[in-house]
């Protein structure tokens, strides 16, 4: 198995609150980042795809077809938004970028996983000394308690 990487970029504003939560306890909670009026961060994504090398191309994927995908499913989605009032399910949950490379998952296994190649892993660059790495929902069982 080979593993290929696809890196982009998109700019998003959002706040960090849990509505049951008060003000004071979401800004214990979260600190500036829970001030309604939100922040933006110039977020860094890379999705990384495995798979077998096919033997006529040489390749796991197109390579285009990788980055439109990404343009279809993230970006377009996600570049210049509010997350917390335009991008659903963050409506719903707090946008950690945590729960964004889920998100990002969900969005992107659906339109690549095939017989020859899947999606392998989700990295999430927040800032440049924060990230997110994210390997699907199997690798949760994994996790112990």
């Amino acid at each position: 198995m080979v593993k290929i990487t696809r890196k982009v970029e998109f700019s998003a504003s959002h706040y960090c609150a849990v509505s049951d939560l008060s003000d004071s306890e979401n800004e214990s909670l979260f600190g500036k980042a829970a001030r309604p009026t939100g922040h933006g961060h110039n977020y860094v994504l890379e999705v990384t795809v495995t798979g077998k090398i096919d033997p006529i191309s040489g390749m796991i994927m197109d390579l285009k077809m990788l980055k439109d995908l990404i343009n279809e499913q993230v970006i377009d989605i996600y570049d210049h938004r509010f997350l917390n009032k335009e991008v659903p399910p963050f409506d719903r949950c707090v946008p950690t970028p945590e729960n964004i490379a889920v998100d990002i998952w969900k969005r992107m296994e659906k339109v690549i996983n095939s017989k020859n190649h899947e999606l392998h892993q989700i990295r999430l660059w927040e800032t440049p000394d924060l990230y997110v790495d994210y390997l699907g929902p199997n690798s949760e069982q994994n996790f112990q308690r």
